[in-house]
């Protein structure tokens, strides 16, 4: 044991994975997101499923608070339409703690250290309803509540939210990748033409890793995009059509 501390480090080296090929850069392959995503709703065993990104954070106490209310199927929860349950997200500063409730995030919001998400990228991507309600709502309550139902209409068409749902939901479209974005947009249409209910909850959020994305120019990442927007528009979109027909205000 005592070796560990006599064994003398060369501290100036640069870490040894910073130049690391990955076989995903030597292959030239993309990224399949949504292959991930569908892969661990599918092997989830429970009734109730959070498909959030490995780099979000939940609020502390979501899982348990979450239960609670569904337990309690408050009126809301009664409602006949098929419905999620999406969670705000933030972005924070570099080298800041993450909030231990959303008392704490309403402050680093004021004092400028979070942001919402993709606010610098696609805000329209993330944008809530009632958003600006939403943080001003009481959060100083106990548990959780359905804070207000949403739809993914008008002014929040194009929002891809990430939810709380069941193995029900439609999964997501594997062939669309993270280099390509709108990787959750087609499933936004199928929830949309299904008139899902995005039931926003009151006192749960997500945040990001630390560190503000902003937008920066990437040829290659464009590239794919515009790929991946002429494959929705000329192949996706028209099979979602036959598949789950079409809805007035829906949109991908």
């Amino acid at each position: 044991g005592s070796s560990v501390f006599e064994t003398k480090y060369n501290c100036t080296l640069p870490p040894p994975w910073v130049n690391a090929s990955t076989y995903k850069s030597q292959k030239k392959l993309l990224y399949p997101v949504n292959v991930g995503r569908n892969v661990a709703r599918e092997m989830a065993s429970t009734f109730y499923i959070l498909a959030s990104d490995i780099e979000l954070y939940p609020s502390p106490g979501v899982i348990g608070d979450f239960l609670e209310m569904i337990r309690r199927q408050d009126a809301p929860l009664r409602h006949k339409n098929p419905k999620v349950f999406p969670l705000s997200i933030f972005e924070l500063e570099a080298n800041m703690n993450l909030p231990n409730d959303k008392t704490e995030l309403v402050a680093m919001l004021k004092n400028g250290t979070a942001i919402p998400f993709h606010k610098k990228v696609c805000p329209g991507c993330h944008n809530v309803p009632r958003s600006k309600e939403w943080l001003r709502a009481n959060s100083t309550q106990a548990g959780l509540r359905v804070f207000h139902i949403g739809k993914r209409t008008g002014y929040f068409v194009h929002w891809e939210p990430i939810y709380i749902g069941t193995h029900s939901d439609p999964l997501y479209d594997e062939r669309l990748s993270w280099e390509g974005k709108s990787d959750k947009m087609t499933q936004g249409y199928a929830l949309c033409v299904l008139d899902y209910e995005f039931q926003i909850l009151d006192n749960a959020f997500l945040v990001h890793k630390p560190g503000i994305k902003t937008l920066k120019k990437d040829p290659a990442r464009a590239i794919a995009a515009g790929r991946t927007n002429s494959l929705i528009r000329k192949t996706i979109f028209p099979e979602m059509k036959i598949l789950y027909g079409s809805r007035k205000g829906c949109a991908v």
